[in-house]
C-alpha cells in the first residue's frame, strides 16, 4: 500500500517570488544558468486531471475520488499561457510540449494550441510544439488537434499485452484504443510520431521485444524510459529499475542495432537504429545514465509555477506576476533571472549514491508539473 501524502498545491501568491531587477535588461535568448545550461525547451501541464491511475504515476491509493484537484480559477486560463508562452519566446525558447495530467482532458485544447502556434521567436521562427498524451481519446481528438497547429505527439505506451497494461494504467483501459488512437494521429498526417514506454521491473519488462516488433518498421518511433523517482507518492525504489543499456543489449539480440548522433543538443533520448534500416528506437536514461549537465527544460505548472528541475520541490510563482499587473518585459526579466540562478542537478546527486534515497524535501507531483 502506497503511504497517502497530502496532495501538493500552492495558494495563489504563495509559492518563491521570482526575483525582478531593479533596472530591466532587454530580453536575451542566451540567458544561461549557474553551469551554463541555455533555457531552450518549455514544458506546460495544462491540467492536474487524467483518467488513467498509472501506478508510477498517479496511484489510485492516492488519486482517488476525494483528491482535491485544481479549481477553473485556480489554473492559468488560455490568455495567460499564450501570453506567458510568448514572453518565454523572446527569452530563448525553441519548443513547448503540452503535458498534464492529461492534456486532452482540458476542455477545448485545439483553441489554446491555434493561440499557440502564432507565437514567433525574436528571429521569426516558429515554436516546435508538441503534446505528450496517454492516447486514450486521441481518435476523438487527432483531427482537430493536427488543425489547430500542433506539430509532433507523444504517446505513453507500457506495453501490449492488454492484461498488464490494464493494470499499469488501473482504470481497465484496453490497449486496443490507445492503438486505434495512435492510427488515426497517422491518419490526419501527423508525422514522426513516439510512443514511451515506463519499464519497471517485475511488471512490463516481457514487453520490451513485443513493443520493439510491433513498432519496427511503423515509422513510429519507440523510447524506453526507466523508471524514475518522480513526486512522492509512486513508491519508487531502485530495485525496480532496469537499466537502459540492459533494454539494448535484449533488442539488440533479436534486431541488430547501431547508435546514431541526437538530433540536437541536449536531446534527452540516446537513439539507436536498426541495422536493417526499418527505424529507430530510444532510450531515456535518468536514473543510470543522467543527463543534468545539458538540461534545457523549464516547466510551468497547471497553476503556473515555473519549476527548474522534474524533480523540484519549490517552483517560482508566475501566476501572480501574470495577474498583478507587471508587463512582460518585467516577467521576461523574472524568467532571465530565476533561470541563471538555477542550480539543479538532482539526478547526478541520486546517481552518486544509487542505493539511497537522496532528500532533497517533498518533491513536485507529475500530474502537477507534467514528465
Amino acid at each position: 500500500m502506497v503511504e497517502k501524502v497530502i496532495p501538493i498545491r500552492i495558494a495563489e501568491g504563495a509559492g518563491l517570488v521570482p526575483s525582478i531587477p531593479t533596472a530591466l535588461l532587454p530580453t536575451s535568448n542566451l540567458t544561461q544558468d549557474t553551469r551554463g545550461r541555455p533555457l531552450r525547451d518549455l514544458r506546460i501541464s495544462v491540467t492536474d486531471r487524467c483518467n488513467f491511475r498509472c501506478t508510477y504515476c498517479m496511484p489510485k491509493e492516492i488519486f482517488d475520488q476525494n483528491y482535491p484537484y485544481l479549481s477553473h480559477q485556480e489554473l492559468l486560463s488560455f490568455e495567460e499561457i499564450t501570453r506567458l508562452s510568448t514572453i518565454f519566446a523572446t527569452t530563448g525558447i525553441e519548443k513547448i510540449r503540452l503535458t498534464g495530467g492529461e492534456p486532452l482532458l482540458r476542455k477545448n485544447l485545439e483553441v489554446l494550441i491555434a493561440m499557440l502556434a502564432k507565437i514567433r521567436t525574436p528571429s521569426g521562427k516558429q515554436l516546435d510544439l508538441t503534446l505528450t498524451t496517454n492516447g486514450s481519446i486521441l481518435r476523438k481528438k487527432a483531427a482537430a488537434l493536427k488543425a489547430a497547429g500542433l506539430h509532433r505527439i507523444t504517446v505513453s505506451l507500457d506495453g501490449l499485452d492488454d492484461a498488464i497494461f490494464k493494470k499499469m494504467n488501473d482504470v481497465d483501459f484496453p490497449v486496443t484504443d490507445v492503438l486505434d488512437g495512435i492510427l488515426a494521429a497517422q491518419d490526419v498526417g501527423f508525422t514522426d510520431i513516439k510512443v514511451n514506454m515506463v519499464v519497471k521491473k517485475g511488471c512490463n519488462e516481457h514487453q520490451i521485444l513485443a513493443m520493439a516488433k510491433h513498432f519496427k518498421g511503423s515509422g513510429i518511433i519507440l523510447r524506453f524510459i526507466e523508471f524514475m523517482d518522480v513526486g512522492s507518492s509512486n513508491g519508487w525504489d531502485m530495485a525496480q529499475v532496469i537499466p537502459s543499456k540492459d533494454v539494448i543489449a535484449q533488442i539488440n539480440t533479436v534486431f541488430p542495432l547501431e547508435p546514431i548522433e541526437a538530433n540536437y543538443a541536449g536531446e534527452v533520448a540516446q537513439r539507436w537504429r536498426y541495422q536493417d534500416g526499418s527505424g529507430e528506437i530510444g532510450v531515456i536514461s535518468s536514473v543510470t545514465q543522467t543527463f543534468c549537465h545539458e538540461c534545457t527544460r523549464a516547466r510551468i505548472s497547471t497553476d503556473g509555477q515555473m519549476y527548474l528541475c522534474l524533480f523540484a520541490n519549490s517552483g517560482f510563482d508566475f501566476k501572480t506576476l501574470l495577474r498583478s499587473g507587471k508587463s512582460d518585459l518585467e516577467i521576461a526579466n523574472a524568467i532571465m533571472s530565476t533561470w541563471s540562478q538555477r542550480t539543479d542537478n538532482y539526478s547526478e546527486m541520486r546517481g552518486s549514491h544509487p542505493e539511497e534515497k537522496i532528500s532533497n524535501g517533498r518533491k513536485v507531483e507529475m500530474s502537477y508539473i507534467g514528465g
